[in-house]
């Protein structure tokens, strides 16, 4: 099964979903200098809230569980690389946050 549509979304959660909303957190709990691993993981936990939502959303049976096996592999490829830095907009909003805030 083609799963490209969720692919995209997966690749493009932490720019336009994860992130603005870490930020947004950060700036509610007025911490204006959070470290990079505070900012990452926050980032990590929103991005793991798709997970959530997606699995209370899909009807059950056996494509929606394929479905879902394959959003948490694309999750973890992408939290990895979020927690080690390897993801440019995540970086650049938390340098524009620390920066320019």
């Amino acid at each position: 099964m083609d799963f490209f549509e969720i692919e995209r979304v997966v690749e493009e959660l932490a720019k336009n979903y994860a992130a603005p909303c870490t930020t947004t957190w950060f700036k509610v709990i007025n911490n204006k200098e959070p470290s990079t691993e505070e900012y990452r993981e926050k980032v990590v936990e929103f991005m793991k809230q798709f997970e959530s939502i997606l699995s209370l959303q899909l009807p059950t049976g056996e494509q929606a569980a394929s479905c879902l096996d394959y959003v948490k592999k694309l999750l973890n490829t992408q939290i990895l690389l979020i927690r080690k830095g390897n993801n440019k907009e995540v970086e650049r909003r938390f340098q524009y946050y620390v920066n320019y805030n």
